[in-house]
């Protein structure tokens, strides 16, 4: 008989209490084994296109960069690989787009199983729900949207490539894609580290592809209740707080690599206005974690990199397939700076009050994620030999689950691969998830000390 035990669940057999593990050490510990798996696949000869084994830290970070839907790669996913380690990759990236608690719900419910408590409560961990009512549903529901939409676009992509690369592969190339960008991972299979490059002025594969990674970064939550309610006044504000936000930061972001990269001859000045214009919406999209580039990110502007690292800090929504430190948590400390501003005592969106406890959660997941990039940052700084810039670029898209990359990846020492394996994995899983898992269990305050104020600013 299962029960709750401040947070955490126990379980009586025999007479005697058997602790179980948390909800967050699950998760954690859950996409842990995901990637050990897909590390001991991608070591086989059978998925190296040369035949031979593949050492054991190059697989655990390609593995680790698909599961936690990154898009990161110390070798070309086009070349290195046979289609077997694509293949496996490809089930890598669906399995951790969805999450690996998901995945299980698939395969309970195909096999007739019930989804018990413990398995619910876990459920709401991963997919980011206030409550444990509905997440079974929930889960049916992102199925179902995820292999619909992921379908349709395989459709398109393939038979757009179909004229290109032949029938077969065409195909194969359209399921591929429509994998990655639906799941914000950014592997590609064109080779030379190229990702669309090839493709920047394709208005159907530019289309095909902002659009999954949209759909995927706004949260399965976001797409049920924007179906649900249809009228905007009726919608959520957890779901008006996601589409205003991502719709701003995506036009800020078109604006601001279309001005930055007006005239720059390595990106946007050889192509016409049009072009210019499907480039800038292109890439600024991408850093909502998805990874994919039809530009030269090395031949940006230091501004526009830095412009794409802070959009990639923020990274997608919550419930989403995406990473960063979430649309909603910048929201909300934006909406918190200005109710400071306006010396108003509580922070509204849309004629709603938030709870300070929000407040104070979004506070600590930024504090978190600077942390964790700072800290990664400062150790490649010291053990590899790029500047400070490409640098932090490489942690931030390494913690958002982006992809995106100066072109220094590939030349990480086995020190510099082992850290940002490790941001990715803090990143997919989320700051605070990694700490509840490896923190002791608080006990519940009964006093409060007394109130003294201090000066600050």
């Amino acid at each position: 008989m299962g029960f709750l035990d401040n947070g955490g669940i126990s379980e009586s057999k025999n007479g005697i209490i058997l602790k179980k593990l948390t909800p967050a050490q699950t998760l954690v510990l859950g996409f842990a084994a995901v990637i050990l798996v897909g590390s001991i696949l991608l070591m086989l000869p059978v998925s190296g296109s040369s035949g031979k084994p593949t050492n054991f830290v190059d697989a655990l970070f390609t593995s680790t960069s698909a599961v936690c839907v990154t898009g990161l790669v110390v070798v070309d996913t086009g070349t290195y690989y046979s289609v077997f380690g694509q293949i496996v990759i490809m089930l890598l990236i669906q399995v951790g787009g969805l999450g690996f608690m998901t995945t299980a719900t698939l395969f309970a419910l195909l096999m007739g199983k019930r989804i018990n408590l413990r398995e619910r409560l876990i459920m709401q961990e991963a997919l980011n729900q206030l409550t444990m009512e509905g997440v079974v549903r929930l889960a049916k529901l992102i199925l179902g949207i995820t292999f619909l939409i992921e379908g349709a676009a395989a459709l398109i992509l393939g038979l757009r490539w179909s004229a290109d690369l032949g029938l077969a592969k065409g195909f194969y190339f359209g399921l591929f894609h429509s994998i990655a960008a639906f799941n914000n991972a950014g592997f590609d299979l064109f080779g030379s580290f190229r990702s669309l490059t090839g493709y920047t002025t394709d208005i159907t594969v530019n289309i095909v592809i902002t659009s999954l990674i949209i759909v995927g970064g706004i949260g399965f939550s976001v797409i049920v209740d924007t179906y649900t309610r249809k009228k905007w006044r009726k919608l959520l504000l957890h779901t008006k707080i996601v589409l205003s936000t991502t719709a701003i930061l995506l036009l800020l972001g078109m604006i601001g690599v279309f001005f930055l990269e007006y005239s720059n001859t390595k990106t946007l000045a050889h192509l016409s206005l049009p072009a210019k214009l499907l480039a800038s919406w292109f890439q600024s999209v991408t850093p909502r974690t998805a990874g994919f580039n039809t530009l030269d990110i090395a031949g940006m502007r230091s501004a526009t990199q830095f412009l794409i690292l802070i959009l990639m800090f923020i990274g997608a929504s919550p419930g989403s397939t995406g990473g960063g430190i979430k649309t909603t948590t910048f929201g909300t400390l934006v909406s918190a700076v200005l109710t400071m501003v306006r010396g108003k005592q509580d922070v509204e969106l849309f004629e709603r009050r938030l709870p300070k406890e929000i407040v104070y959660r979004s506070l600590t997941i930024t504090t978190a994620a600077l942390a964790l990039v700072i800290i990664v940052t400062m150790f490649l700084t010291i053990t590899e030999s790029a500047d400070f810039l490409a640098v932090l670029f490489e942690t931030t898209s390494a913690f958002a689950t982006v992809g995106l990359t100066t072109g220094i990846t590939a030349k990480l020492s086995t020190l510099g691969k082992l850290a940002i394996t490790l941001t990715m994995f803090a990143g997919r899983v989320g700051p605070l998830t990694v700490a509840f898992a490896v923190a002791q269990k608080q006990q519940k305050v009964i006093y409060r000390l007394a109130e003294e104020k201090i000066m600050v600013g």
